[in-house]
């Protein structure tokens, strides 16, 4: 046996990320505006018979674990377990194109991209929910990036409901050589005293399910309390007044084609020219 399959996983902003508060089990709760864009990265799973299950990764990039604890190992894991397949080597190659460390849901989106290849190569013996529930055991981001399109997220963001999608262009930029870990994110949040919740999330949901938009509602709860830590996300703030920090950092994003500036761009990495887009991960090419 012999299968291939290539599937793409968009990158996300967050519109909006409302923090509301911690949990009995360390997580928070939070509300959001999820938002998948035309930046991918790739996955291309080969499948072949084996003495017992293996998997192995590969990657262009020198900036991911190509071990058991990258999320892509992971989810391959739980969901040979959960599909009861046996006997199997599973060489998948990862194309990073997403930065890393971004708050841009690169590595949540691997993940449901490799469960929807896995599944779609084995003829789908998992169910829908039974995806979900492994995206859910994997990361907050998962469940979104399977979908993808505009959702409010709940819960710790596992929870999503989609809305209304409203087209826009999208420029991205991120220092280079910097990135915020998500734990380290939420811990100087919980340290804050300064823990504002405008209640934009429900206002902007609410406008694009009638195929509106306000730039005036974006709203990134971590900006604030990172700002005053990391010095490299205050800059590019000050520098583009009209940019939204995405997710935990550190990446920023404008609701522009092109990031227009006097700054040295070649101290950030820069995506021009992107666009929102209705949908999560999809196939590219299956082989049998």
């Amino acid at each position: 046996m012999n299968k291939k399959i290539k599937v793409k996983a968009p990158a996300k902003i967050n519109y909006t990320l409302e923090i509301l508060g911690k949990r009995p089990d360390g997580y928070h709760n939070l509300k959001s505006i999820m938002q998948t864009i035309n930046l991918y990265d790739y996955l291309t799973i080969s499948v072949s018979l084996y003495p017992e299950n293996n998997i192995i990764l590969n990657s262009q990039s020198p900036e991911i674990p190509l071990d058991s604890s990258n999320t892509v190992y992971k989810a391959t894991e739980k969901f040979l377990k959960k599909a009861k397949l046996f006997g199997l080597n599973i060489n998948i190659d990862i194309e990073k194109n997403i930065p890393t460390r971004s708050g841009l849901g690169g590595g949540s989106s691997d993940a449901a991209a490799v469960l929807l290849g896995l599944n779609k190569l084995f003829l789908e013996p998992l169910s829908e929910e039974e995806i979900n529930k492994i995206c859910a055991s994997i990361g907050s981001d998962v469940n979104f990036c399977l979908k993808g399109g505009a959702a409010l997220c709940t819960s710790r963001g596992e929870i999503t409901e989609p809305i209304g999608f409203v087209e826009q262009n999208i420029s991205l930029i991120k220092p280079k050589n910097f990135g915020v870990s998500t734990k380290d994110a939420y811990s100087l949040f919980a340290a804050s005293e300064d823990k504002q919740v405008p209640n934009n999330t429900e206002k902007l949901c609410a406008l694009m399910n009638e195929g509106k938009f306000d730039e005036n509602l974006l709203f990134n709860s971590f900006e604030k309390v990172l700002f005053n830590n990391y010095q490299e996300l205050k800059t590019v703030k000050e520098l583009l007044p009209d940019s939204l920090m995405t997710g935990s950092g550190a990446a920023f994003f404008m609701l522009e084609p092109k990031i227009e500036t006097d700054i040295d761009l070649n101290k950030y990495i820069v995506f021009e020219g992107l666009k929102t887009i209705p949908s999560g991960a999809e196939v590219v090419y299956y082989e049998e």
